[in-house]
């Protein structure tokens, strides 16, 4: 994988992918690759209009792209429930768990949940349970991946305060739900090898690249000497959404990933081409992954019955 970049994505023609979030950075980035290489895209976006204009933003870049705008708010399951029902009779080849929110103030989803536990974790739990049954049909080479953070060693997932009533920290709340995603991954994977499915579960992080994650949440509570410190950040040191985007496109696209895999930036996790990344150990723990695993059934609802085991 030593200096792959986009120009590396085998040929995506006759494939479907889902990527949530795909209006701005790196799910932009990573919608707008997948088409330019022939896959159909459907880009699984909040707000409709900010999804419109990105789609027409990507033709005009990737002109002959494929790409169409369907509503997904993670942060309500019935949202996540109606966009699932919307393309049950589509192909799907990937689905790219990509969207997330990053260290908000305590706020809940519509369903009751922590908001970056719900959007982070649950909200993607769900639509990857009930877009399950296409995966599985696509056969040999379909794929989800699951965006983390490096940030996720900051913090585990506590099964005794999943929606952190206790004792609230945005940025733990945030690490708890990149540790969440990545045990999700773990415990699909182990579940995928046990039933013989040929479906790959794997993961990404993007390093520190340059995005309105980073501001989103200093920006919607006005404070502005944390919104631009961030900017700063975002200019100085973070790499560019394109190559933020790189270890998700190789998580999605690359002939040598394998169950479980986590791909992101070398240089201290921060900044490079893809190769495989470092993480926690809790983050491999199959007792904790089945604990999260029947945790999310419960909570969501969404029973991934061909995998039960």
């Amino acid at each position: 994988m030593k200096g792959w970049t986009a120009n590396d994505i085998p040929d995506q023609i006759g494939r479907t992918a889902v990527v949530t979030g795909a209006n701005s950075g790196i799910g932009y980035i990573t919608a707008r690759e997948l088409a330019r290489h022939g896959a159909q895209v459907v880009l699984a976006c909040r707000s409709e209009a900010r999804g419109t204009e990105a789609a027409e933003r990507m033709r005009a870049q990737a002109p002959g792209a494929d790409v169409r705008v369907a509503p997904l708010d993670l942060a309500d399951l019935k949202s996540v429930r109606a966009f699932a029902a919307e393309h049950k009779g589509d192909r799907l080849d990937l689905l790219i768990n990509n969207a997330g929110v990053m260290a908000l103030p305590y706020r809940r989803t519509a369903d009751g949940f922590e908001m970056q536990f719900g959007v982070n974790h649950l909200g993607h739990f769900a639509l990857t349970g009930l877009l399950l049954p296409k995966l599985l049909e696509a056969g040999p080479g379909a794929r989800v991946v699951s965006v983390s953070s490096f940030m996720h060693m900051l913090g585990t997932v506590d099964p005794r305060d999943l929606n952190m009533e206790r004792k609230y920290g945005r940025w733990a709340a945030y690490a708890r739900s990149k540790s969440a995603n990545l045990l999700f991954v773990h415990e699909l994977s182990r579940r995928l090898r046990t039933t013989g499915a040929q479906l790959t579960a794997a993961a990404a992080h993007p390093g520190y690249a340059s995005t309105n994650l980073q501001t989103a949440a200093p920006k919607m509570e006005g404070r502005r000497g944390t919104q631009r410190f961030m900017e700063i950040g975002n200019r100085f040191f973070a790499q560019s959404p394109d190559n933020g985007a790189l270890p998700t496109l190789y998580a999605a696209t690359a002939p040598d990933v394998h169950q479980d895999d986590f791909f992101g930036p070398p240089f201290g996790m921060w900044r490079g081409t893809p190769t495989r990344s470092a993480r926690a150990k809790w983050t491999r723990d199959d007792k904790a992954g089945r604990g999260l695993w029947a945790a999310s059934e419960r909570l969501t609802g969404v029973r991934y019955d061909a995998l039960a085991g």
